[in-house]
């Protein structure tokens, strides 16, 4: 723990005082140098905060000190201050706490994205979920159960999957101690999955794609499990299935108004009921390296929250 100058907004810049800053999987990876960005040393991890507007940089019209709000950071979100682009910031609705807030934007924004930009799913649609416990994992199965998607959620636990089953999963699978294959046969019969939510990566892949239907998309999340999966290129070719990346970090910077409108639609799913993020674990700001062991060593269930102050 150090304690610093506060950092200054620029021009197109906000400055958040934060209450809570939430661990994302990539938090992990990034002290690994394992993650697509490679911040210069030394830094504080941390991919998304809520807080209060506490200063405004030129040229920033949208907020003004005092604001609720929430923030991708890519880093720097576990520290009492952190400077983001006007761009990655979003209003917060009053009925929205700040632990909530703090882990809802990244993992939310993912899952709509995954659904909405990347597989034009479509109401009705059978989905899969791996991961379904995660924190992202959990967020896919209540926005695709929002979107009219018949989920089937895939984890490695009775806990797990009761988990998923309260958020809205239909059917599930344990693959713990069930091929996967042949649970998803179980479900769904010679049809197969229209969409494939794969957090996970690793040995559950290839046996995921192959359960895919025709006209099927692999949604390619995340590689939680540590290994990248290499799939044989015949199998999206014999399957007529699209392989498709989910690089959600990349689609707000470049398409910031399709971000804003998907969060406008979380929001409104939230203040209806019909999305309810779980908190498993709070830490104080002082346990941050705890709270990040614990997601690395994959004992979330739901999201983990780090509270300043």
């Amino acid at each position: 723990m150090r304690t610093l100058p506060a950092p200054q907004s620029g021009p197109g810049e906000v400055r958040i005082r934060v209450s809570a800053a939430s661990v994302n999987f990539p938090d992990a990876l990034i002290i690994q140098n394992l993650y697509q960005t490679k911040p210069p040393l030394p830094f504080s991890p941390g991919s998304e905060a809520a807080g209060i507007v506490d200063a405004v940089g030129e040229g920033v019209e949208d907020f003004r000190i005092g604001d609720r709000v929430a923030a991708m950071t890519t880093w720097g979100a576990f520290a009492e201050q952190v400077v983001v682009p006007a761009a990655r910031v979003l209003p917060l609705p009053q009925t929205m706490s700040f632990d909530v807030a703090s882990g809802f934007t990244v993992v939310y924004g993912t899952a709509i994205h995954a659904f909405a930009q990347r597989a034009a799913l479509r109401e009705g649609e059978t989905v899969l979920v791996l991961g379904a416990a995660g924190g992202v994992g959990l967020a896919a199965v209540e926005v695709a159960r929002a979107m009219g998607a018949r989920v089937i959620a895939a984890a490695s636990s009775d806990e797990k999957l009761a988990l998923a089953r309260r958020h809205g999963a239909e059917e599930t699978i344990d693959y713990a101690r069930e091929d996967l294959r042949a649970g998803i046969r179980r479900i769904t019969g010679d049809r197969g999955i229209d969409i494939v939510f794969d957090p996970v990566g690793g040995a559950l892949a290839e046996p995921a794609f192959r359960s895919i239907g025709r006209n099927g998309r692999y949604l390619v999340v995340g590689f939680a499990a540590g290994d990248i999966p290499a799939i044989p290129l015949n199998l999206p070719l014999v399957k007529a299935a699209a392989i498709v990346g989910v690089f959600w970090g990349a689609f707000v910077v470049a398409e910031p108004e399709a971000h804003r409108r998907n969060a406008e639609r979380l929001y409104n799913w939230h203040g209806r009921g019909l999305l309810a993020p779980e908190i498993s674990r709070v830490f104080p700001f002082e346990e941050t390296p705890a709270a990040i062991r614990w997601v690395m060593e994959r004992k979330a269930l739901g999201k983990v929250v780090v509270r300043m102050g």
